[in-house]
């Protein structure tokens, strides 16, 4: 679900391509080129109708017969001496019009596939959060994806599957100026399936839907660069979701707010409540909770009770947003209080979201849970 915020930035993405390397605090639009998110008939492309069996590692690879697919990383990481990180990685690609369709022509230049990047880092130690961007089209190697080996990159930024001998094995590098990483990550279970058996329903449109799995335990080890170029040694937890679709939102949804959460007791939390106008969950709201013996369960719009506890004002585009929050599943006995990292993780690049690094702590069916993870909130 998270990953649709990216298409917002589709007409720019279409005409250009950028490096983003300086820091971005200019105010971004929330609902540029809305009309791409709309329900509509996409001739030419694949569509996310029925459940299939997802393969791995195949599928982790790209899948360039949908008109989008993304691939989102993030993780809550801390130093030596217990100083607090968050970081987020995401690759994001749109096709400019289906496979084989005219109008390629002949240019090594010119592609239909256009790639896009994000890099966030939010320091606590410094009260700090960076965000770079880059982008550009799938020519002459500047962006694209592998299958076997799984490699997706733009400009130099890559997210690597190096092996599953010990569990999915991967390596994010990333660097900008004086912003980076270089992360190792190690999964300890197989990817969880959202939806139905990885179908995730967006809507009541045919095909209004996409394939999303995701990896919530990924042990990290590494290198934050951060403060000038300053480079940290870092371990933690970090999160893949991954999405392919030609699908769209519904007509009534303005939003979403995205729950990722780690649970003390070794289960997660994946929910996204898709925002209406008025403020309520959509009927296409949806998650996964997993428990700590790794048993997924699918939730519903009223399987989640979700209260907003506090707000920041953003000084850049004035904006507010709900960054504390109450979050309850009462058939699970789950409560949860969380508050983020920083107030100010407000992404403002080619489009404004806010996503950053939040914890907490509750109760679950066993006792007292502390909880670690990522919230989006995309259409404020």
């Amino acid at each position: 679900m998270r990953g649709l915020v990216w298409l917002l930035m589709f007409p720019l993405l279409a005409a250009c391509s950028s490096d983003g390397s300086a820091p971005a605090r200019s105010v971004g639009s929330a609902n540029l080129a809305l009309r791409y998110l709309r329900a509509q008939d996409e001739p030419g492309f694949a569509r996310a109708v029925e459940a299939r069996p997802l393969v791995f590692p195949t599928d982790h690879g790209s899948h360039p017969e949908f008109r989008t697919e993304w691939w989102y990383f993030t993780g809550n990481l801390e130093s030596d001496k217990g100083v607090a990180y968050g970081f987020e990685l995401t690759f994001f690609r749109v096709a400019l019009r289906p496979q084989g369709a005219p109008g390629a022509g002949a240019s090594q230049w010119r592609s239909d596939q256009v790639w896009l990047a994000h890099l966030a880092v939010t320091d606590t130690a410094r009260h700090a959060f960076e965000v770079r961007e880059r982008s550009a089209r799938e020519a002459l190697g500047l962006a694209g994806a592998s299958r076997l080996p799984v490699t997706v990159w733009v400009k130099g930024w890559k997210a690597e599957r190096t092996s599953a001998d010990e569990g999915e094995q991967w390596r994010l590098t990333a660097d900008d100026a004086d912003l980076g990483l270089a992360l190792d990550l190690v999964a300890d279970r197989a990817p969880v399936l959202n939806g139905a058996a990885g179908l995730d329903r967006k809507g009541p449109e045919p095909g209004n839907a996409s394939y999303y799995y995701s990896m919530p335990r990924l042990r990290a080890t590494g290198f934050l660069r951060v403060g000038g170029g300053r480079q940290i040694a870092v371990h933690g937890n970090a999160w893949m979701d991954r999405e392919w679709s030609t699908s769209a939102l519904s007509d009534e949804t303005v939003g979403w707010d995205w729950f990722g959460l780690r649970l003390s007791d070794g289960g997660s939390l994946m929910f996204y409540r898709l925002r209406r106008a008025d403020g309520a969950a959509g009927e296409f709201s949806g998650g996964t909770l997993v428990d700590g013996r790794g048993q997924p369960t699918h939730l519903g719009p009223r399987d989640v009770e979700l209260e907003a506890r506090d707000f920041w004002r953003s000084p850049v585009s004035g904006v507010d947003y709900p960054i504390a929050w109450r979050l309850r599943v009462p058939a699970r006995r789950l409560a949860i209080d969380l508050e983020p990292y920083l107030s100010d993780q407000e992404v403002n690049v080619s489009v404004r979201y806010w996503e950053g690094a939040v914890r907490g702590s509750g109760e679950g069916e066993a006792g007292p849970l502390t909880v670690d993870g990522y919230l989006e909130l995309a259409g404020y």
